[in-house]
């Protein structure tokens, strides 16, 4: 993991050199500044995760650098050391957005536990969220500014992006980390109970309402309420939502009192809204107001740097406790890393759970991986990857020479498998037998008999 970088800014030098020993001894990337434009041209240059910054400094002081600083990036956490401490100050600096607030002479102890408080929800957030890619990267910084906001959010990508996970990210790195999270999936309940799942019911309202019943705004006071798949909200249920975020209020069904709810709302879809919009089936107003603030998930194909590290993640993840320590075929490897993933990261686990459930000898194989990761790869030019993979392979007009495709099918699997002549079959689709046969019959050299054989017992 790389490391956390800090930018000292200090405009006396005995004080940015013993920052920097101190911080540099606990393993941080430390740089520094004499003064606070020093300071803004380095933040051009490069991201820094934390900002120490002295407050009085000969030009910008430490607050008007702070001020900067948040409207240049909100994701970079900034403390505050001064010898000229007071309450107005420290409440400017808080109100700014400062992390902490502390004053020299300050205790190192101090200081580096203060620093690592503050690292404490990137690298939570660095956890939960597995990624070197820059999109990705991008997205953990709006996360980190987002969060700290009560403003409700739209998180928009594909199925299996995983937007869930970004809006728990959200909450976790909010003000109301102590508080519930909430999520419902508005595709997944019948219209016709899902008023009473968000808003709650009272007894009689309905046939089965035996009790009263808090819904999910309720449950989720204080809180942060998750409503995915949004895009497929009845109409009718979208103006009762829109209220309750207008009013902060809602009404249980069958209900005549309205209940005060505190409840920050991240919604997510897969659908284009505004198109929905155009087309009168999701409210102009309600999109306008959920996408106060909005997030962009980027596809696993558009962000492929993440293919590998996800790829060992999930494998640690599903083997965690287990003994096991699972490998690759190389051929198995190259499949995982040069699939396009049209349900992506949740495809990727998916495919992964399946391969090390089905692997031997803890060997992930080709022939481990799901079929539809073969119809993604590109037909070989004479037209044999295209047969094997596609099970829509229509006969060329002119015809085709049938011993001379299967020959070539048989040495790209001997090939693939260095002429192991058991894998070459399972592959194949070929019994031991059947293939080694073939194999006599065009000819093609048995450099791994003898292994190969060992293997069919």
């Amino acid at each position: 993991m790389a490391r956390k970088s800090i930018l000292v800014v200090d405009d006396e030098k005995n004080q940015r050199e013993i920052l920097e020993t101190i911080l540099s001894g606990e393993g941080y990337d430390v740089t520094t500044a004499s003064s606070g434009e020093a300071a803004m041209k380095f933040v051009a240059d490069r991201h820094f995760d934390l900002v120490l910054t002295d407050l009085k400094m000969t030009g910008m002081s430490g607050l008007d650098l702070l001020k900067q600083l948040t409207d240049y990036d909100r994701s970079i956490i900034v403390i505050l050391l001064t010898a000229h401490g007071s309450v107005d100050s420290a409440v400017d600096a808080m109100r700014l957005g400062a992390f902490e607030y502390l004053q020299k002479p300050y205790d190192s102890e101090k200081l580096l536990e203060t620093v690592s408080r503050a690292l404490k929800k990137l690298t939570t957030l660095d956890a939960e969220i597995v990624s070197v890619s820059p999109e990705m990267d991008h997205v953990k910084k709006l996360i980190v500014k987002i969060a700290k906001s009560n403003s409700t959010v739209l998180i928009r990508g594909e199925s299996g992006t995983g937007k869930e996970l970004i809006a728990r990210s959200i909450h976790k790195n909010s003000p109301r980390f102590n508080e519930i999270f909430q999520a419902v999936n508005c595709a997944a309940i019948n219209e016709n109970l899902l008023e009473s799942e968000l808003f709650g019911h009272e007894k009689g309202s309905f046939t089965g309402a035996v009790s009263d019943k808090k819904g999910l705004f309720e449950i989720a006071d204080g809180g942060t309420l998750f409503l995915d798949e949004i895009g497929e909200l009845d109409i009718s249920l979208q103006a009762k939502l829109l209220r309750a975020l207008q009013e902060k209020q809602i009404r249980r069904v069958g209900g005549t009192r309205e209940i005060n709810v505190d409840v920050r709302v991240v919604a997510a879809t897969n659908r284009d809204l505004l198109h929905m919009v155009d087309e009168k089936r999701f409210r102009e107003d309600l999109y306008y107001r959920l996408n106060v603030l909005s997030i962009e998930l980027p596809a696993l194909r558009e962000r492929r740097t993440d293919i590998p590290v996800l790829i060992d993640y999930f494998v640690g993840k599903h083997t965690r406790g287990t003994g096991r320590k699972v490998t690759f075929e190389p051929e198995a490897r190259q499949v995982l890393e040069r699939y396009t993933y049209p349900g992506n990261v949740r495809q990727l686990e998916s495919a992964l759970e399946r391969a090390i459930l089905l692997c031997e000898n803890d060997l992930i194989t080709v022939t481990d991986l799901p079929p539809e990761m073969f119809q993604d790869r590109p037909a070989a030019a004479a037209g044999s990857a295209a047969l094997v993979t596609d099970a829509s392979f229509v006969l060329p007009a002119e015809g085709l020479n049938f011993e001379e495709l299967e020959r070539s099918l048989i040495l790209q699997a001997m090939e693939r498998t260095d002429n192991n002549i058991t894998r070459s079959a399972k592959l194949l689709g070929l019994t031991f037998r059947t293939l080694q046969y073939r194999l006599e019959k065009f000819g093609i050299k048995k450099e791994n008999d003898a292994a190969a054989g060992s293997d069919d017992t």
